[in-house]
Order: C-alpha cells, then structure tokens, then sequence
C-alpha cells in the first residue's frame, strides 16, 4: 500500500457546505478520509507524508467551466507580451528584443496593453503617451519584420497599429481609401498612413470583410503554438487553483485534437471536458456551413464521445446562434445600439432550421447538447423548439442539456429551462466587463435579468460558473457573485434574481460544476472522491468580502499530485 498524505493544523472544508474539520488524508490519488487530527493520524497510519497547513485552509479544487484555456493561451504563447508595458520605449524594447532572434520578414505579434481580456482596468490609454505606438516608433524596434500591435478589447470602435513592413505586406498605402468598410485608416498630414487603424478592428466578432481579409493575412493563430501554450496556460490555471476546466465553446478539431496529444504525452495538468462546436463563426477563417456540413459535425461529436478517462473526456455538442452585444450580434427583440450608433437587432450566425435539426438529433442519438444563449431572441427561439422536441422526446428532461453564457434570463424562461432539466453555466464576467455596456447600448430593462444566479437555482437548475474573458482570479469572481458590480461604472444590479450566499457561490465552482459536467469524484473532498484539492491563505467561506479577491493559492493538487506549489508550506 502507498504511503499516505496528512494534511493538518489548518481547516479542511471538504465540501462547499458544511463545518470545516481539522485534516484530510490522501493515498494513491484519492481522498481516504477526513475529520480531527487524531482520527486521521490513525488512518494515514505509519510513514505517511505530513502536510503543516500552518492555519490554512485546504479547498476542493476549482472547476472552470467556461475558461477558454487552450484558445487564450494558444493565441498568446507565440506574441510578444506588451501586456504591462508602460511607455512606447517599452514596447519598442521588446519588440526589438524579438527582432534580433527571428528572420527578415516574418511577422512580429504582439499582445493588446493592457489587462485581458477587457481592458478595462488598464488599457494603452495608461501609455506615458496616452495611446499605442504609430509606424515611424514601432520601426525603430525593427524596419525588417512586419509587427502589429493586436486588438481584443471588446469594444468597437477600436483600435491597433502596424509599422511600416506591416503596411507595405498588407497593401496599405496613401492609396488606400481613408475608410474601408468600417476600418478608419488614419493618415498623417502628408496623407501617409500612420499605421494606426480604428474601428472593427477586432481579432474576432468583427464580421467586417474587409478587416477579415487583412487578418487572414497575419498570423493571429500559430499551430505550433496550441501544445506549448495549453502547457503553459494550464500551468497558470493551476497557479490560480483550478483543477477541472470544461472547453464547451468554439472548441473544433484542432482543439480537441491537441488535448488528446496533450493526454497522450502524460502533460495534463487539469481535467479537461470538451464539446465540439456544431458551427463556428466570428474568426477571419470561419464560414457559414451547408446543412450537410453541419450534421457531419453532430455525428463527429457523437462519435467523439468519450467518458471513461479519468483527466480527458469528451461528450457533447454546442450550438450558438448570435453574437456578443459589442459588434451589434446579440439577438434582441427590442432594437439597440449598434457600434457605430445605427440600431440593430442582433446578427444571426446560424439559422433555426439548423437549431431545430440539432436539437432532433440530440434527442434521437443521445448526444448531450449545450445551447449558447445570451439575448431575449435566442432563448425565446430555443426555448419553443426544445419544447416541441420534448414532446416528441419526453426523456429530454432528463439528459442534463446545458444552456451556456445566459447573459439575460427572465423568469419564465428560468422557469421553461428548468423544467427542461437544463443545467447553466455563466460568468460574472459578463456582467462585471460587459454590464455598463449593456446599459449604455441596450437598456437600463436589461439588467434586472442580467447574470440572474438565484432565478436560476429557484427554477431548479444546476449553475456553474466560469471565468471566460475575466478576470481569471476565480477568487474575485466569488466575489463578484455576491456584489454584481461593474467593472467601469461601479453599479450593481445585485436584486432579487441575482442574490446568492457565499457557500452557493463557492459551489457554482466546485460541487455544482460537477454536477454540470456529470463528473463523479470531483468539486468535493469526501471519501473516495479524487484527491483534486487546492491550500489557500484564508477561509474564503469566512474572510471579508473585500477580502476575497486577494485569496492566495498555496498549493494545488490533481490526483494526489502536486501540480503547482507557492512553497510556503
């Protein structure tokens, strides 16, 4: 028998209910036991490894189920980080540095300034000069190599810069019409282009042809990158405590593929569920699928169907029919702004003949359907086909189908959901990033219904949470979940629909996000379970609200294995 580990002199909560007790005791990856100290000592028994908690607090590992972990750090690894630069000498400075180790004419990428992935704490405005770098300073890092400066606020109007190479490669010239479609090409009083270019600048969701065309162009996704940087980003997850991630949404073959790599190589740092996207839109690559096309992907996903590893699993498809609110794509019944001031009512992607077909197959094959919506059109739309298919297939309500994002939810559709059996899993990152945008873009009525945690478990639906574009600190997010504050303005929409308790919240991350993902033996620590725990600096149960956000990870541990350590233990 391996020898056991004794985690003690701290509190335990092995669940996210319940009194704390005083140790836990793991063997061979899972949890054999816990309770008072001498009880433990007893079962951990002779030789077994003594972990001093020294009055921390030992957490069941977090469960992300929204965090776009392989995207995000696929999209990074290869970039130059400007992310904390202070001043157009740092930015220059770096990019130089990456000159010097790369070939003549090979592009130079670097990240935004600023926080992802909102920008909105800190963004190049904080510059010394108050705005990005234009083409003759970012020459002076390198004339030899085409560098860009990217985009991924979420905002539009927005704004990202090129140096000349990057120019000329791109066929922008004094030529070049000062306004393209909706890009603005700001020129200087020469008329020549500065290399600073507004407007539906966005890496993705600009749905703009002509900045769709330009990006196809540069290289804003490297495959080499996928592997290196899903190491790398699971290695930052596991810093900040998470042990269970889902990739539910725009997840493709490439992506489940480099985690089945990533399992095959022994690098998994995290349990990973994924969903296979039924139709993908808002890349410069993507394109509208025939009908064909798109049932193929539904029976790739079924066949992809997998749930008997214990780190890698696969099981379900995704189906999104609009878009954020930002570019004017969220599916609304009322007319709202637009980015560019005209009103809208949101963009179709993908159309109800194929949401109806999607919801037909799930029901008749058994494949596990995760719907994305977010304004009124898409859950009224949805709601009324899943109706009419659980007529048909009354044993719907039993599959545990998971709407996803849910920015807005009244309560009769909470209430149409839940008898559905439907599970949730949100963020409060939208409302946190996005909610003075809603109420400057589409209503003060909205926000009521915005990000409603205690609507949905009145409707008796499971809800778990994720940090999809931040901030990534699960902590704040928790903290998040109790004040609904916006990032910006510093508003609350906290009310009756909103309004959780503290455990409530901590279980949308660890207990309930298991339920969510139907993964047995994690988001608690009992007997038996897998011995996925994470140490912490405080109690985040009992520390002050105000608090909670600056919660440091001790430790975190997958299996019984440590996978990332602080050494203050």
């Amino acid at each position: 028998m391996p020898p056991a580990t004794l985690f003690l002199n701290g509190r335990v909560r092995t669940s996210c209910d319940g009194e704390p007790v005083a140790a836990l005791v793991v063997r061979d990856g899972t949890v054999v036991g816990s309770g008072d100290a001498g009880s433990m000592r007893s079962v951990a028994g002779a030789g077994a490894e003594i972990v001093d908690l020294c009055g921390a607090t030992v957490l069941p590992g977090l469960i992300d189920t929204h965090p776009h972990l392989l995207h995000f750090g696929a999209f990074t690894y290869p970039l130059v980080d400007v992310a904390d630069a202070a001043s157009h000498a740092d930015i220059v400075a770096r990019i130089a540095a990456r000159a010097a180790t790369m070939p003549a004419g090979e592009w130079i990428m670097t990240t935004p300034v600023g926080e992802p992935h909102y920008f909105l704490r800190r963004s190049y405005r904080d510059l010394a000069q108050g705005a990005l770098p234009d083409r003759t300073v970012l020459d002076r890092a390198t004339d030899r190599h085409p560098v860009m400066i990217q985009a991924w606020a979420p905002v539009i109007p927005n704004v990202c810069a090129l140096n000349s190479p990057a120019l000329g490669r791109l066929g922008i010239s004094r030529d070049t019409p000062d306004r393209v479609a909706n890009v603005w090409i700001e020129k200087d009083a020469y008329g020549e282009p500065t290399g600073i270019l507004r407007g539906s600048v966005n890496n993705y969701y600009t749905n703009d042809e002509f900045m769709n065309g330009l990006l196809r162009e540069v290289p804003i996704l490297d495959p080499a990158a996928v592997l290196p940087g899903t190491i790398r980003a699971m290695g930052e997850y596991n810093r900040l405590g998470v042990t269970t991630v889902y990739e539910g949404h725009a997840m493709g073959d490439l992506e489940i593929g480099a985690y089945q790599a990533l399992r095959a190589d022994g690098a998994l740092t995290v349990r990973v569920l994924t969903a296979l996207e039924a139709e993908s839109y808002g890349l410069p690559w993507t394109h509208p699928l025939s009908m064909a096309e798109f049932m193929e992907h539904l029976e790739r996903a079924l066949a992809t169907r997998d749930r008997g590893d214990d780190l890698l699993r696969h099981d379900g498809v995704t189906l999104s029919r609009g878009g954020p609110c930002w570019p004017g794509f969220l599916r609304m019944h009322r007319p709202y702004t637009g980015p560019y001031g005209d009103l809208t009512n949101g963009v179709t992607f993908v159309s109800e003949e194929k949401e109806i077909a999607a919801l037909e197959f799930c029901a008749r094959r058994g494949l596990r359907l995760n719907f994305i919506g977010a304004g009124d059109r898409d859950h009224d739309e949805f709601l009324a086909n899943a109706e009419i298919c659980a007529h048909r297939h009354p044993d719907v309500r039993a599959r545990a189908w998971i709407l996803q994002h849910v920015f807005f939810l009244t309560e009769e559709q909470a209430r149409r959901y839940g008898a559905l059996g439907f599970h949730a899993t949100t963020s409060m990152s939208f409302s946190w990033g996005k909610g003075d945008l809603f109420l400057a873009r589409v209503g003060e009525q909205v926000v009521e219904h915005l990000i409603p945690l205690r609507r949905m478990l009145d409707a008796g639906m499971t809800v778990a949470c994720g940090t999809d574009w931040g901030p990534k600190n699960v902590f704040e997010h928790l903290q998040l979940a109790l004040t609904h504050r916006f990032a910006v303005s510093g508003r609350s929409n906290l009310g009756p629909a909103q309004r959780v308790t503290r455990a409530e919240a901590l279980a949308m991350w660890t207990r309930d996000a298991a339920r969510a993902l139907r993964w047995e033996g994690i988001g608690a620590l009992g007997a038996g379970d897998h011995a996925d725990l994470i140490v912490v600096d405080r109690d985040p149960l009992t520390c002050a609200l105000d608090d909670l956000p600056a919660t440091q990870v001790i430790r975190t541990v997958l299996g019984g294995r440590t996978v990332y350590d602080g050494e203050a233990l």
